[in-house]
């Protein structure tokens, strides 16, 4: 079909108009009853957003995605594209890609009376047939719009009263594609105004021009709550000329989340095969991001992005990877002391109220990795906290799993994992601890040598996040030792400086 260069052979092809909606509309239902998933790649929303979004283009509906940042807004709209049909007519030389058999512009309809039949065609690929713009203060009308240019007035001595000095700005240009606007509630509202008609009319307005332009568009926006109710907001009429409003998500659980960041992460080939990563260590990553969600300093307006495990995994593995270069080993695996080199991927990626700026971007992140080691300790091991109680009666130190553990700190030993120690040093000072290889083999019995290690170290971290043993981060390494002989150590420096105060005897 596509080898068709003139209005004359088309016309002869039988070939038919469509809308761009009645075109996807058709091209997904082919997709459902295939049973294929239009939007590949989109976890998480199988029950939710992705039925709603197949309802609202089967409904040729506008649809406004409303979510928090990181919830494959944009990214769903970049897709729809597949279900555009693979090549579409238009007038060659039309900038606003008019249709052969229903033109709409006055540059196609004149070229049509002078050259009739032999009106030569020209085709346009689905992948061009996608228009995006970011909605920002300055964004004007002219841009979205259009207005008079003067130069092209002067160039070809036309009066400013003729159709033929109009600048067409990006949605008329878009004409039969899909155009997203993204965070619209960022754009002014007289800007917002000036969408009135395309939504309803489907018609276009220049400059007080009598100009009748019904434009074949699918329009996607994309806003953010936050934005919608403190920065800006969506005017009520142009909310209502939207017909379909969809709801967006996080991840509602860990399995989904694993998936997500192992399809997006950028990994090399060459840590592939340098760095092993266990699935502990990818669950506590994505805990994290969970725990942020629902931390009381996290601001949770503005939400808590996928992209926030997405980085911090290819930190954790950047982590490994330099300390296996630093030690010339050719291969590691992510240690739970490589975690420390997250921490910028979770500072960058979270907002805090009030009481989390005072507590510091760094501390509140450490924090948020302690409280994912204490969350996921329970799904590995006996959870210390149901242990202090047992049959409503007082469990006893001597009943706990993780007697001789502690008992090993609380008589005056101590542990210190440097940041770039080689594996092999690590897993031999692991086995010093008294009672740790012991408890992990008893949960875990085929697990390799390296596993072992590794939830030895779990083990570790996760009587520290209960406050069973005292963890402390120090230049360049992670010092474990006993909690009491911790905290008089600190008593005895207040102590020394003369800092004590009533407060600190209570």
């Amino acid at each position: 079909m596509n080898n068709i260069k003139t209005l004359g052979e088309l016309k002869k092809s039988g070939y038919t108009s469509k809308s761009i909606k009645q075109e996807i509309r058709e091209n997904l239902i082919k997709k459902i009853q295939a049973k294929e998933n239009p939007f590949p790649g989109i976890l998480g929303y199988e029950d939710s957003v992705i039925p709603d979004t197949e309802r609202a283009l089967l409904s040729q509906h506008n649809i406004l995605f409303l979510g928090l940042r990181g919830q494959a807004k944009t990214r769903m709209a970049r897709q729809m594209i597949e279900l555009l049909d693979e090549y579409v007519p238009f007038i060659e030389g039309s900038e606003i890609n008019d249709d052969p058999l229903q033109p709409i512009s006055k540059y196609a309809r004149d070229l049509i009376i002078e050259k009739a039949d032999a009106t030569p065609i020209a085709w346009l690929h689905k992948s061009q047939r996608y228009g995006e713009k970011l909605a920002t203060p300055d964004v004007s009308v002219a841009d979205l719009i259009g207005d008079i240019d003067p130069i092209k007035a002067a160039n070809l001595k036309l009066s400013f009263a003729d159709e033929g000095v109009l600048h067409y700005g990006i949605i008329p240009r878009s004409n039969r594609c899909i155009f997203v606007i993204n965070e619209l509630p960022d754009l002014q509202a007289r800007i917002q105004v000036s969408l009135f008609n395309i939504l309803e009319e489907g018609d276009l307005q220049i400059r007080g021009f009598k100009l009748r332009l019904p434009l074949d568009v699918l329009f996607i926006f994309t806003a953010n709550p936050e934005d919608y109710t403190n920065r800006g907001s969506i005017v009520t009429p142009l909310k209502d000329r939207i017909q379909s409003q969809i709801l967006t998500h996080y991840p509602k659980s860990i399995e989904t989340s694993l998936q997500i960041t192992e399809q997006e992460a950028a990994i090399t080939d060459e840590q592939n095969k340098k760095v092993n990563v266990s699935d502990l260590i990818k669950r506590l990553i994505e805990q994290v991001a969970f725990e942020a969600r629902g931390s009381e300093l996290v601001d949770k307006k503005s939400g808590v992005s996928a992209r926030l495990t997405i980085s911090a995994y290819e930190n954790a593995i950047s982590a490994a990877e330099r300390r296996a270069i630093i030690n010339n080993e050719k291969e590691t695996q992510v240690w739970l002391s490589d975690l420390v080199g997250i921490i910028p991927s979770i500072t960058g990626k979270i907002e805090l109220v009030y009481e989390g700026e005072q507590e510091g971007p760094y501390q509140v992140a450490v924090n948020l990795l302690e409280r994912s080691i204490r969350t996921q300790f329970g799904q590995y091991f006996p959870n210390p906290e149901t242990l202090k109680k047992r049959k409503g009666k007082e469990t006893s130190a001597e009943d706990s799993p993780y007697k001789a553990i502690t008992r090993w700190f609380d008589s005056g030993n101590s542990l210190n994992t440097f940041f770039e120690t080689r594996d092999e040093d690590k897993i031999q000072l692991l086995y010093k601890v008294d009672g740790l290889h012991a408890l992990v083999k008893k949960h875990f019995k085929t697990a390799s040598e390296k596993e072992n290690a590794l939830l030895m170290e779990f083990v570790l971290h996760g009587l520290a996040a209960h406050s069973l043993i005292s963890k402390k981060v120090v230049e360049g390494k992670i010092e474990f030792k006993d909690l009491m002989g911790s905290m008089l150590n600190i008593g005895s420096q207040h102590f020394s400086e003369g800092d004590f105060n009533e407060e600190d005897f209570n």
